[in-house]
């Protein structure tokens, strides 16, 4: 290992042996840069606890949220794990550093009658309005995460060149993904999602020109970006007259809280959106609740009226 530069060669090997995603990747690199500026010059090796618990006030004090200074640790702890096995350390620096304590937010979802709204609003009739309706369709029918949108062929593709991240299966009426840990599920589609995305293809073939796999494509060939799928729905929401910043997680959300609601069943929407851990899928119990307390508010004629 190039002692040197110990950053380049972690960087190095998440991107070729771990094979991260552009988006980790450039993640990564951006936390690790803040590290090698705390350490200004010094041997990351030599770094203490009492300069991350510094380094984390100071990023706290400048308004960096909770969250995100979370991130930044994981990924700290994550490179001197990494590092204790090829350099003599006196321990992990990062190990006992937590970040300030998050303030508990729920996720926002869309109320049935807002995405009943948006998925039926007016189309323009143009292949970019199909292929837009198409992607919400997705997001609310199968409750994907916006990179595993973006990632999906329109087939099955495994060549020396291109191996599909996620695909499409109309047969089946499902997709396959891979999730965050590279974990792989395959998520149902529904009916209404299954004829946008025909309508689509139907019209895809001039769209066609450099990337032939990438089920969502752009005007110029290529694969429509994160940015530009996040722009294009926030677009159509305001469009159908949505008052809220309707964004691909908000369509996630929505899709796990109506099929809670519906089901009650919170280990198969575990399932379904691809969560490791039941705590993580939890969070939606508590908007399961908001939502029946809002309707025993309006129905019951008894009800005290709730903050």
């Amino acid at each position: 290992m190039n002692a040197a530069d110990p950053v380049a060669v972690y960087l190095s090997m998440l991107e070729h042996e771990r094979r991260l995603s552009e988006h980790t990747l450039r993640g990564y690199t951006h936390e690790l840069g803040e590290l090698v500026k705390l350490a200004n010059g010094r041997a990351l090796e030599t770094l203490t606890a009492t300069d991350m618990r510094g380094a984390v006030s100071r990023a706290h004090a400048g308004g960096l949220s909770a969250r995100s200074i979370a991130h930044r640790l994981s990924a700290w702890r994550a490179f001197y794990r990494w590092l204790a096995l090829r350099v003599e350390m006196p321990a992990n620096p990062v190990a006992t550093v937590r970040a300030p304590k998050r303030a508990k937010t729920l996720p926002k979802a869309l109320s049935v009658d807002d995405a009943h709204t948006l998925m039926e609003a007016p189309l323009a009739g143009t292949p970019e309005a199909l292929r837009d309706h198409a992607i919400l369709e997705l997001f609310y029918s199968s409750g994907l995460r916006l990179a595993e949108l973006v990632g999906l062929d329109v087939q099955f593709v495994d060549t020396e060149n291109h191996r599909s991240a996620g695909w499409l299966d109309l047969v089946s009426a499902e997709v396959t993904v891979l999730g965050k840990g590279g974990r792989r599920r395959s998520v149902p589609v529904g009916g209404k999602a299954i004829a946008a995305l025909r309508a689509w293809i139907d019209v895809r073939g001039p769209f066609v020109k450099l990337d032939p796999h990438a089920l969502f494509l752009s005007v110029r060939g290529n694969r429509m970006s994160p940015g530009v799928v996040r722009e294009r729905v926030k677009r159509m929401a305001l469009m159908a007259g949505i008052p809220s910043n309707v964004h691909p997680h908000v369509l996630r959300h929505s899709f796990a809280t109506h099929v809670l609601q519906s089901s009650g069943d919170l280990r198969a929407v575990q399932e379904l959106l691809g969560h490791a851990s039941i705590t993580a899928t939890q969070v939606y119990t508590s908007l399961d609740f908001q939502h029946l307390a809002r309707v025993y508010d309006l129905a019951h004629p008894r009800a005290k009226k709730r903050d």
